[in-house]
């Protein structure tokens, strides 16, 4: 980490590969995650409580939970797995090797901008992903259920507390650190050639996953 003002372009690199190249595919995870969540709300809702609620059950469900955990996934099979990938590749072919004997620490110049670039990106990342996915939610309420404008939001504002929100990004930064550092973890420990680098791929992204997952409950007891 005291080598972070000498890695900044590293960092920044690694920062759009992990956010800006990302954000596409979390608008489309996120925009039909919103859609599904207005349906499944307001069959829940059914005979229950009116449809007017539809906009408050939506987005809470979307800001403590599908934003930051269906993103969180998105990203372990999108950078995770391609960080294991990139790393492994680097060290079946001794290009690690080749840098410690320039003098080149592996982890400054390979672990350290990835790990700071997934912590930085996730939160923004979940940002947008909410946005898009209450977008969904409401297109959905307003076109197919009959939900106006002004009820969908205002009861989207009438239920809305800013901790559920806080709280959300707290877990994205566990998620997006948890994501980074076990990619890289098993890009070092790749052996085998190709066959390794594709084992340690699909390791990759199935741990990150069931850790995102249980991540979300242990962290889900300790903030709420």
């Amino acid at each position: 980490m005291p080598q972070v003002p000498r890695s900044k372009r590293l960092i920044l690199y690694q920062m759009e590969h992990v956010g800006v190249n990302s954000l596409p595919l979390v608008l489309i995870i996120a925009v039909f995650t919103g859609a599904v969540a207005a349906w499944q709300a307001a069959y829940q809702l059914k005979g229950i409580a009116p449809l007017s609620f539809l906009g408050a059950a939506t987005s809470r469900a979307i800001i403590t939970e599908l934003g930051p955990v269906l993103t969180g996934i998105v990203i372990a099979g999108r950078v995770g797995a391609s960080i294991a990938a990139e790393i492994g590749t680097m060290k079946v072919t001794e290009q690690i090797d080749a840098l410690e004997t320039m003098g080149i620490s592996p982890i400054r110049f390979l672990a350290m901008p990835r790990f700071l670039a997934a912590i930085f990106m996730m939160p923004i990342l979940v940002i947008f992903a909410n946005l898009i996915a209450v977008l969904g939610a409401y297109i959905v309420s307003n076109y197919f259920l009959g939900v106006s404008f002004a009820v969908f939001f205002n009861s989207v504002k009438r239920f809305f507390e800013m901790w559920d929100l806080i709280a959300g990004l707290i877990k994205t930064i566990f998620f997006g650190g948890v994501t980074s550092l076990l990619g890289c973890h098993i890009g070092f420990k790749t052996e085998g050639g190709a066959e390794g680098v594709g084992l340690a791929t699909i390791r990759s992204f199935v741990i990150s996953s069931a850790l995102i997952l249980i991540l979300d409950y242990l962290l889900w007891m300790l903030i709420f």
